[in-house]
């Protein structure tokens, strides 16, 4: 009786730490919209009622480009191209485990964006290779490896109240999808993924700057990328459907059919050298034929200038424009620089990292 009894206690215990698990990662505790030129999170404006230096912080993102949080290099003769300099081996899951272990530090500097993709970016900062980092098969179909990692990521947003621009193809490694069909595939297979595990926290980013040359399909190319802005947008799930844009190259204003299907603009300020040229970038978009009142957001920006009175940062911020880092490690730098370059350190330990989220916490009013 005392061994039945002592079973029963244990299987009870057993369930009660599996449904708490379950209940800790239940999906929806951050909803995202957009009212106007504001995006809102469980229904106030994010920063509600913050100000800095007589600019309006409230209903701003504040993001950081980490693309590379699910990575994996897919093929053999490159993946020691991304070894840790600690194991000289590479590894996926500690890349993502890292990520997610660093996402309180960013939250608590007030952070409460950020943007990953499905394809990545460049793991060596800007160029092309033969890396293979895909979320997709070529037909399209989802890599059960990378949504598993993915998965985790977003969870953790979920628990933090963090906004997610989540980016479906990179212009490095659309050629692995088969054409059009695969292509066509691939976001219906993630957003139906998203909107089935029930985030309701992300923004979708069709593609990483639709107007370079290196897209191979012709329906990632600016003439014809609003056909995929549309698609996302008509897809729902218990009344639910996700926000959706794409972006193009630095120092480039939106064409007139992406803003027109976006729900927001998203901009890049690679290129963008000075304040001048940023300003006069954000006063370019919002003429964009088809502009209304909607959110602008710089989420890649490789200039920083941190510690200057003005920068790209401040200027966006003074413009009413969100703002994002896009930090890379350079030729001989160490394993601590930069968010894209693979492997990569998520800490906060380096001289640009600490600039960049010393303005964070100063501009949002974080709580670090």
């Amino acid at each position: 009786m005392k061994n039945k009894q002592l079973w029963m206690l244990t299987l009870c215990l057993v369930l009660s730490s599996t449904m708490l698990f379950a209940q800790s990662h239940k999906t929806g505790n951050t909803v995202v919209e957009i009212k106007n030129e504001q995006f809102y999170v469980n229904g106030k404006p994010t920063y509600e009622g913050r100000v800095w230096k007589g600019n309006k912080i409230e209903g701003l993102l504040i993001n950081s480009r980490m693309v590379q949080g699910i990575f994996d290099d897919l093929n053999p003769d490159t993946r020691q191209l991304f070894k840790y300099p600690d194991t000289n081996t590479w590894d996926p899951d500690r890349n993502t485990d890292e990520f997610v272990a660093a996402m309180d530090e960013w939250k608590k500097y007030g952070l409460n964006s950020f943007t990953i993709n499905l394809q990545g970016g460049s793991p060596t900062g800007y160029g092309n290779k033969a890396w293979v980092n895909s979320a997709f098969h070529p037909d399209g179909e989802l890599r059960t490896d990378f949504m598993k990692r993915l998965q985790k990521i977003l969870n953790k947003a979920d628990d933090l109240n963090m906004v997610v621009m989540l980016g479906i193809f990179y212009f490095g490694q659309d050629q692995y999808l088969d054409d059009e069909k695969a292509v066509i595939n691939a976001v219906k297979n993630s957003v139906n993924w998203v909107l089935q595990e029930g985030y309701r926290n992300i923004l979708i980013e069709v593609n990483n700057e639709c107007d370079v040359n290196a897209y191979d399909h012709e329906i990632l190319k600016p003439a014809r990328v609003h056909e995929l802005i549309d698609l996302v947008k008509s897809m729902e799930h218990k009344g639910n459907r996700l926000l959706a844009s794409t972006s193009y190259k630095g120092n480039t204003a939106p064409k007139p059919n992406v803003v027109k299907s976006s729900d927001y603009i998203l901009i890049h300020g690679n290129g963008v050298k000075t304040t001048e040229m940023m300003e006069k970038l954000i006063k370019a978009t919002r003429e964009v034929e088809g502009y209304r009142p909607m959110p602008v957001v710089i989420n890649e920006d490789d200039h920083y200038d941190f510690e200057k009175e003005r920068n790209n940062f401040t200027v966006a911020i003074e413009n009413y424009v969100s703002w994002g880092l896009f930090d890379y490690r350079r030729d001989g730098e160490s394993f601590e620089e930069g968010y894209q370059s693979v492997p990569v350190d998520w800490g906060i330990n380096s001289e640009r990292k600490r600039g960049f989220f010393n303005l964070v916490k100063e501009v949002t009013g974080g709580k670090y």
